[in-house]
């Protein structure tokens, strides 16, 4: 075997062994309408991952919880439409719930790939808790400002927002992969379930007993969630390399997003729709004082209806999916939308105004869902918390900040023309499909078994570092064009995985030698890479053996930048006879002849 010498002399090499990468067929990518879901999403797939006991204890719980979240937002929203009459302080309860979503989703996605995700939720949890019991307590003792409330309402946010990617991405530790679309679904149904009964039950308590109760029940309903976390038997898988820094971690999550066409265009639609949408969510209580003349029973009638809606669009997503691609399904809903929008700023009945929401919430489900279960099925498992988090930090930031700007239009030209503003953005909205088409989206990307560690004979720290790779092929000259645009894929997944630094070089006086070359920072970033890869991966350095021509196998070389650490004087070697400095021990003996001639 040749050995490889290093290009140059501030490169040391580390190891020069050869990789054989065994040529497969490359598995074909699913689009996002995934044939094989409808198993999963059958009468009795959609149930399948209630057999699965902690599941069934969490799900049941959590049907509670999103009850109480939500008979607290009706009351939020309705107590502040009592002090104060202004619009945009109204759209700012909605706006104080969902901003924490925007501004600690990544951070929480982090900490949820880095950590216990059960202790996780315990906390997130407890801060909730302490939120919504201080909200009860400063209303009962008649203490409440509008100030105030948006700031209890903020921390209550906080503590779901800490909570969601742990609670999301844990659906996979409670189910099997195969049952992961259904689990997805049944959560849905749980949240719009609750949130099909709970507005009208939250406008009830309100009517009856005040929004101290509405606090109270939300402080109380945090606790069977609680319990149920306790008794989940979560078995915790033991960690492969030493856990990421927060601040790495959150990096390395934004990166792999980064690098991810697919990822970057759901998160812009979905924030996109968010925004625009969001107007219905967050003027609801203008809506039924302003145009139905109602009080807070209308409202949480009115929410009731979205939520029923909800429901039917969460169980017939699996449908939608089988029928449709990802782009034919969002456009539909999103066009959907732009007429209940328009409806519900035009009609001045309730019975009217009730079955236009039951339409937005089955479309705005159906929407959302297919962009959840598509950001689920294509993240692997050690990014899945922070890709789900940026999903929800990009749709609550939508939501967020638009309904803070509905808030303030609506302050200028009034409910029903803000309505028909958003109405004809959303009739728009379908254009972006023309520069950001749905993308297809296959099955989750599950990691492979990392390879053993590569043998070096150097000595090596978790911080040695910078590692460079280099990787030469050898391709026939009429495969040059289509080899170089699937390394911009294969760029793409080294980058995605925690490589910087990556190019591509071809041989000017060997036309056939490509060569890869890419850094990671230290030599326990470039072990993360290896533990990330997945069997996408896998497949794309499959599809690069394929070209690979010549009787040796693909060639890999890892070498150490600046190796200043490894050079060690003990380690240096010097043939008999040889002065390690030999120009210095003549230069001194000539300074003493020098002397003893003066």
């Amino acid at each position: 075997m040749k050995e490889c010498t290093p290009p140059s002399d501030c490169f040391c090499d580390i190891s020069t062994d050869r990789a054989s990468i065994q040529i497969v067929a490359a598995e074909p990518k699913a689009d996002m309408t995934d044939r094989s879901t409808p198993k999963t999403f059958g009468v009795d797939g959609i149930v399948a991952p209630l057999k699965f006991p902690d599941f069934q204890r969490i799900w049941i719980a959590s049907l509670l919880s999103y009850l109480g979240i939500l008979m607290q937002g009706v009351g939020a929203a309705w107590a502040m439409t009592q002090m104060t009459s202004s619009a945009d302080k109204v759209a700012l309860v909605q706006t104080a719930l969902t901003l924490p979503v925007m501004v600690f989703s990544i951070p929480a996605g982090a900490i949820a790939d880095m950590y216990d995700r059960r202790i996780v939720m315990l906390v997130a949890l407890t801060i909730a808790l302490c939120g919504a019991t201080a909200l009860t307590a400063v209303d009962w003792l008649g203490c409440i400002t509008p100030n105030l409330l948006l700031f209890l309402c903020f921390v209550v946010g906080s503590g779901m927002a800490l909570m969601w990617p742990s609670w999301l991405s844990s659906a996979s530790e409670q189910v099997p992969a195969e049952a992961l679309p259904a689990a997805v679904a049944l959560d849905g149904i749980s949240y719009n379930f609750a949130r099909s009964c709970g507005p009208a039950v939250g406008g009830l308590v309100v009517a009856s007993a005040g929004t101290v109760a509405a606090f109270g029940a939300n402080a109380l309903l945090y606790l069977p969630v609680m319990v149920a976390l306790c008794l989940w038997t979560r078995v915790a898988e033991p960690l492969r390399l030493p856990r990421e820094q927060l601040r790495r971690a959150i990096i390395a999550g934004v990166r792999y997003i980064g690098n991810s066409p697919s990822m970057k265009i759901v998160l812009t639609r979905s924030m996109t729709i968010g925004a625009i949408g969001s107007s219905i969510l967050a003027l609801m209580p203008l809506v039924a004082r302003d145009l139905l003349h109602g009080g807070p029973q209308s409202y949480g009638i009115m929410l009731g209806a979205f939520g029923v809606g909800a429901i039917i669009g969460a169980v017939c997503v699996g449908w939608v999916r089988t029928r449709m691609t990802g782009e034919a399904a969002v456009r539909a809903c999103t066009l959907s939308m732009s007429g209940v929008i328009a409806a519900v700023a035009l009609s001045r009945n309730p019975a009217l105004t009730a079955i236009a929401l039951v339409l937005a919430g089955a479309v705005w489900t159906m929407t959302f869902t297919m962009f959840n279960i598509g950001m689920q099925l294509s993240a692997p498992r050690w990014v899945a918390g922070r890709s789900l988090a940026a999903y929800q930090a990009s749709y609550s930031g939508g939501v967020a900040i638009a309904s803070w700007a509905w808030g303030r239009l609506t302050d200028v030209v009034g409910v029903e023309i803000t309505l028909l503003i958003s109405a004809m953005l959303m009739l728009a909205s379908p254009l972006m499909g023309l520069w950001l088409r749905m993308p297809p989206t296959g099955a989750r990307g599950e990691e492979i078994d990392a390879p053993k560690d590569p043998e070096v004979r150097l000595e090596l720290t978790e911080r040695s570092g910078p590692v460079v790779l280099e990787i030469e092929y050898r391709v026939a000259q009429e495969n040059a064009r289509v080899f170089h645009s699937l390394m911009q894929d294969v760029q793409l997944s080294r980058q995605r995985n925690g490589a910087y630094g990556w190019s591509i070089a071809r041989d000017m006086a060997d036309p056939e030698l490509w060569t890869e070359r890419y850094h990671c920072p230290t030599w326990l970033d470039y072990l993360r890479q290896r533990h990330r890869w997945t069997q996408s991966d896998l497949a794309l350095d499959q599809q690069l053996a394929v070209f690979h021509i010549g009787p040796e196998p693909v060639r890999i070389r890892r070498m150490l930048e600046r190796p200043f650490g490894s050079v060690r004087k003990e380690n240096v070697r010097l043939p008999a006879g040889k002065d390690l400095f030999p120009a210095d021990d003549a230069h001194e003996e000539s300074l003493r002849q020098r002397d003893a001639r003066c």
